[in-house]
């Protein structure tokens, strides 16, 4: 898009057709290249237009208001399912948390981005066959292939989010990544909400104790609804309003990535140290793959974030070392895998390590590859983005598989 912005800035017409097309990406790109092209007088209005700062907060349409508080209250509604029917919350929660946040968000987002008709419909049946075949499996006592279903079921729904946000752009690796970014602003807005809710409810509850006890009628419906509507609140907020935290996410990637490294690092040693072993240890196993996929994670929302500033050099060396350190993590968590599958044979579990084990590190040593060539190369950033958005889908589909057909393959053991 640089190029395009460059050789069209005496375009009006072509650069808001840009624009429109992707607002977010574009505002970057413009950024980016904007003191190569400052002296161009349409490249200073542009300038101004994209980086005017207002102080008032943007409340949307009144209808998008009114359609965000219909979502929210149905989503209340969802999470109040056992208390209106025999459903118990053992039952209930465990297998369909998920389907009260993902499926009320992609409604939010077809409604804005006004998908097409045969994509909304392939997206409701997906959704509708997911709820029906998450509460048909068996309820049995310690079934390991439930329980990975119930773990894997948000990330395939988060991926039909994904899905609706990039609409007709499902091969832009930009909007891609865009969508993530989002996932980052959602958090932190969602937080924000939380913690502001939390201290309302104290105050609320601490001045009705001196008058009536309304502890347990506030968390059974007004706590419940609030927390179920807050992701889509927060969405509504940034999506109206991206100001208001689009400044956040960048800091907590500079912040968190040397922090991580660090503490990975000294970690790597403490284990040498105290003898822990992975191999035999199974709990040692299991918080070891929790820590690998929660760094995964940070790695790439912070390089989703870094690449906002392609010139932050010592960003991607930091997200490089990590990156390396990281791959070390992952190689002593398959070999443990691969090493207790042969010892003591194959389980639903083992399996599923193994699988996201492998699509884990296979990702990690492109990225790792990928900003490599970056640190030489400033350009090469954009190439760690498009592996980032590549394996999206590859996670989406090892999470249709442990969600859908594993359960039925081990004969739901």
């Amino acid at each position: 898009m640089k190029e395009d912005i460059i050789n069209n800035i005496n375009n009006p017409k072509y650069l808001e057709k840009l624009y429109r097309d992707n607002k977010i990406n574009f505002k970057k790109e413009f950024n980016y290249i904007y003191t190569d092209i400052k002296e161009n007088q349409i490249a200073q209005i542009w300038n101004e237009r994209l980086n005017f700062e207002n102080e008032e907060i943007y409340w949307g349409t009144k209808n998008e208001l009114l359609f965000v508080i219909t979502l929210s209250l149905i989503a209340g509604l969802i999470a109040k399912i056992p208390h209106f029917t025999t459903v118990s919350t053992n039952f209930f929660y465990p297998r369909n948390t998920a389907f009260i946040i993902f499926p009320l968000l992609s409604a939010y987002f077809a409604w804005k981005q006004k998908i097409q008709r045969k994509h909304l419909v392939l997206v409701s049946i997906a959704l509708l066959l997911s709820v029906i075949y998450i509460n048909i499996l068996p309820n049995k006592n310690n079934s390991d292939t439930l329980i990975l279903a119930c773990i894997h079921l948000p990330i395939f729904l988060w991926t039909i989010l994904g899905f609706i946000f990039v609409g007709k752009k499902i091969n832009d690796y930009n909007t891609r990544l865009d969508f993530l970014r989002y996932n980052g602003d959602l958090i932190v807005m969602t937080t924000i909400i939380l913690i502001a809710g939390i201290l309302l409810s104290g105050i609320t509850i601490g001045l009705f104790s001196l008058v009536i006890p309304i502890e347990e009628f506030y968390f059974k419906y007004i706590g419940i609804i609030g927390l179920a509507a807050s992701p889509i609140i927060a969405t509504y907020l940034v999506r109206t309003n991206p100001r208001l935290v689009n400044k956040v996410p960048p800091i907590i990637a500079k912040v968190f990535s040397p922090l991580v490294l660090i503490t990975l690092v000294v970690y790597l040693i403490a284990i040498i140290y105290s003898g822990k072993d992975p191999y035999n240890d199974r709990d040692f196993l299991l918080i070891f793959n929790l820590l690998l996929i929660g760094v995964m994670a940070i790695i790439l929302f912070s390089i989703a974030e870094t690449a906002r500033n392609s010139d932050n050099k010592i960003g991607v060396i930091i997200l490089f070392a990590l990156s390396i350190v990281t791959i070390i993590v992952n190689g002593i968590a398959l070999s443990a895998i691969v090493f207790r599958i042969s010892e003591w044979g194959i389980t639903p579990n083992r399996i599923a390590v193994l699988g996201g084990n492998i699509v884990i590190l296979t990702n990690l040593l492109l990225v790792t590859y990928k900003l490599f060539k970056s640190i030489k190369n400033e350009n090469e950033i954009e190439q760690v983005e498009k592996s980032i958005a590549f394996f999206i889908p590859i996670y989406s589909l090892w999470t249709i598989l442990v969600t859908f057909v594993f359960p039925i393959f081990f004969n739901y053991k």
